[in-house]
C-alpha cells in the first residue's frame, strides 16, 4: 500500500495488494480490514520526489503536468483505464461477462475506481464467483463507504455464500442511504424468511 502512495503505476504493488486482500478475506471474512494496524502514509514530498526529473537544480521541481493538473503519465493511464472500463461495459451488454472481467481487471491495474470494482463484481455474481464479488465490493466500499451498488452486490454475494448475517448488515446499511430501494427491500425480505 505504501508503495502505491509513492507511485500508483507499480504493477507488482497492485498485484501484492490484490493477493493480500484475497488471502485476508478468506482468512478473516469481510471485516478483515478492522483487524489490520493503520497503514502508514507517505509524505507528499516523498511522492513528488519520485515523479520529478532526476538530478540538477530542478530535481525538487513539480512533475510536468497536463492541463488537468495530473502528471502526463497518470492522465494517460486514467484515460486508458476509462477506455478499458467502457469496453468491459459493452461486453456486459453482450452477455460476455468473462471477457468483461478481463477488461475491468486491466482497467483496475491502471486506475482503482469504485465503479469499475462494482461492474466487475456484477460479472462475478453472474459467473457465480461469489468470493471474488465480495472482494470487489469490499474494495469499492473502501473507496466509497456508502456506495449503494457495492453494498447491494456484496449482500447478494454474501447471501449466496450463506453468510446471511453479513448480508443483512449490508442491506441495512444500504437502506440508511436509500430507504425506499425496492431491490434492497426485496432482498431483505428474502433474507428474513
Amino acid at each position: 500500500k505504501t508503495v502505491l502512495q509513492v507511485d500508483c503505476a507499480i504493477q507488482a504493488a497492485h498485484d501484492g495488494v490484490n493477493r493480500m486482500t484475497k488471502a485476508l478475506l478468506e482468512k478473516d471474512g469481510v471485516n478483515w480490514r478492522q483487524k489490520l494496524p493503520p497503514i502508514p502514509t507517505v509524505p507528499v514530498s516523498a511522492q513528488t520526489r519520485w515523479s520529478g526529473p532526476a538530478g540538477g537544480p530542478g530535481a525538487n521541481a513539480s512533475p510536468v503536468t497536463a492541463q488537468s493538473g495530473e502528471p502526463d503519465q497518470y492522465a494517460a493511464g486514467r484515460e486508458r483505464a476509462r477506455t478499458l472500463k467502457e469496453e468491459g461495459n459493452e461486453l456486459v451488454k453482450k452477455g460476455n461477462h468473462k471477457k468483461a472481467v478481463e477488461k475491468y481487471s486491466e482497467s483496475l491495474k491502471l486506475n482503482q475506481e469504485c465503479a469499475t470494482y462494482t461492474n466487475r463484481a456484477l460479472c462475478y455474481l453472474t459467473l457465480k464467483q461469489y468470493k471474488e464479488a465480495v472482494q470487489d465490493c469490499t474494495e469499492a466500499l473502501r473507496l466509497d463507504p456508502k456506495n449503494v451498488k457495492a453494498l447491494y452486490r456484496r449482500a447478494q454475494a454474501l447471501k449466496e455464500l450463506k453468510d446471511y448475517k453479513s448480508s443483512i448488515a449490508d442491506i441495512k446499511s444500504l437502506l440508511k442511504t436509500e430507504p425506499k430501494n425496492t431491490a434492497a427491500l426485496r432482498l431483505l425480505q428474502e433474507l428474513n424468511r
